[in-house]
């Protein structure tokens, strides 16, 4: 995995910290988060398990950073990729562009997100897991805006029909975010060909036509 899709501002040239992330995503994507043993990580990383503890007291604290930043992650790409865009056509093409514009191994953080989605929900007893969880949540919110804010953004120029913005972006983000559930990297189907026809469905639902492909 990219080591950059896992780095924060202060993890240090010795961390092993981002090391430690990849090979959790490695394991929760090949076996799952329940089957995973802690130690197993230790092993993929080559430090001893009691070392895991100096960066995350938890299998679970570990689960919701990689949630977290797999979200980081997630803002940042739309804002990059819809930044400076001509239309607002543009934008919500390139939006989900950027949403699928993924290396397997990050395909596979993502999968791990929405499977364990449901984790954000109730507050966590320790302090760490409570603050990632609520990072999360904060994420989603952000997230969720991003992509009304495109909408009424494009409403306000005539571009899109007036709809309840919100309840559209909540829309587009479910059926963005449900390719996760079902689709493996190296399966039948291509990720560039699923990101192309998931384009279409956003912008045909949001524009009410499929509008021409912005050059």
């Amino acid at each position: 995995m990219s080591i950059e899709a896992l780095t924060e501002a202060d993890d240090g040239p010795r961390s092993k910290r981002p090391a430690i992330l990849a090979s959790a995503v490695e394991c929760f994507g090949e076996v799952g988060y329940e089957a995973t043993k802690w130690s197993e990580v230790a092993d993929r990383v080559g430090i001893g398990q009691t070392a895991l503890y100096h960066y995350f007291e938890s299998k679970a604290h570990c689960l919701l950073t990689i949630m977290r930043l797999g979200l980081r992650n997630s803002d940042r790409a739309f804002h990059e990729a819809t930044d400076g865009a001509p239309t607002s056509v543009a934008a919500l093409r390139a939006a989900v562009g950027a949403a699928y514009a993924l290396s397997p191994q990050e395909v596979q953080q993502n999968r791990i997100l929405q499977a364990n989605i449901a984790l954000l929900a109730n507050e966590r007893a320790s302090q760490r897991e409570e603050a990632e969880r609520r990072a999360c949540r904060e994420l989603v919110a952000r997230i969720e805006q991003n992509w009304a804010d495109l909408l009424e953004h494009g409403m306000a120029r005539g571009e899109f029909p007036q709809r309840d913005a919100q309840l559209m972006a909540r829309s587009l983000l479910g059926m963005i975010v449900g390719v996760w559930r079902w689709y493996r990297p190296g399966g039948e189907r291509r990720l560039d060909a699923v990101s192309d026809f998931i384009t279409g469905c956003c912008v045909r639902m949001v524009a009410g036509e499929d509008a021409a492909p912005s050059a």
